[in-house]
């Protein structure tokens, strides 16, 4: 017999990882002698080895239990689940590695790379900071919540922006955020944008576009808030399509960074 100091030295385990399997119910507890020691026999070592080497192999101790007086079947059963939830758990790490890599190294974990790429691209096309923030937010908002169309809208609208004419009508949306919501200006402007979208879209895709949807109108209303200019922008054009696509209905789609189209 000898004593849990001895059979921890034995194992190579602490007395406090001892008392840890008593109390989980992994090693039963040896009644104490008349001198008040809890003496431990050559099967209690053999069944402390079994534990250590069942805990240092990665399976939970809730099931070690079971597992030190079942069969060879059942052990390689519980090796095998654990090993599945080892390798899930081990590629959700892997994952999770590769998001803070990107951190590290500038990257956005929150927009593709090419949308990252145009967007710095935006500053050498002449579009404010402001303008560009307002971008970001709405593709993070477009890609997380339209994963499915989210790219084929963006490619439709870095074309456009990098196109000579119909880049000039998104610049002129940038800077148009300061005026006065009673300039002609914006007038003007809505109605080339009008003629751009007419001339860009079809019109059933512009119906679509004009479709009643609340996710797009709050986003609109939201980027239309800061700016009573914009806001009447947004109108104008809303009307004009309305006006000039047959049936198509009230309300609209917001698409980021507005411009030709609405």
């Amino acid at each position: 017999m000898i004593t849990i100091g001895q059979l921890a030295q034995y194992v190579g385990v602490s007395t406090k990882t001892i008392r840890v399997y008593h109390a989980k119910g992994l090693l039963a507890e040896p009644p104490r002698d008349a001198s008040g020691y809890r003496r431990y026999t050559a099967q209690d070592l053999v069944e402390l080895i079994k534990i250590r080497t069942l805990a240092e192999s990665g399976l939970p101790l809730a099931r070690i239990a079971r597992l030190t007086a079942g069969s060879a079947d059942d052990l390689r059963s519980a090796a095998a689940a654990a090993e599945a939830e080892l390798s899930a758990r081990i590629d959700r790490l892997l994952e999770t590695r590769g998001r803070l890599h990107e951190l590290a190294t500038g990257n956005s974990p929150f927009l593709p790379g090419d949308v990252e790429q145009h967007l710095r691209r935006l500053h050498e096309l002449g579009f404010s900071d402001r303008w560009i923030a307002l971008e970001r937010d709405l593709w993070i908002l477009t890609f997380a919540t339209d994963p499915a169309t989210a790219h084929r809208y963006f490619v439709d609208q870095a074309d456009a922006q990098a196109d000579p004419v119909l880049g000039q009508l998104y610049l002129e949306c940038d800077r148009a955020h300061d005026l006065s919501p009673d300039d002609p200006a914006l007038d003007d402007l809505a109605v080339r944008i009008v003629d751009a979208s007419l001339a860009r879209y079809p019109a059933e895709e512009l119906r679509e576009q004009l479709a009643d949807a609340a996710l797009p109108q709050f986003v609109q209303a939201s980027v239309n808030a800061g700016s009573p200019a914009w806001e009447r922008l947004d109108t104008l054009i809303r009307r004009g399509l309305s006006r000039r696509v047959p049936t198509a209905g009230s309300g609209g789609s917001a698409r980021p960074g507005g411009g030709p189209r609405e």
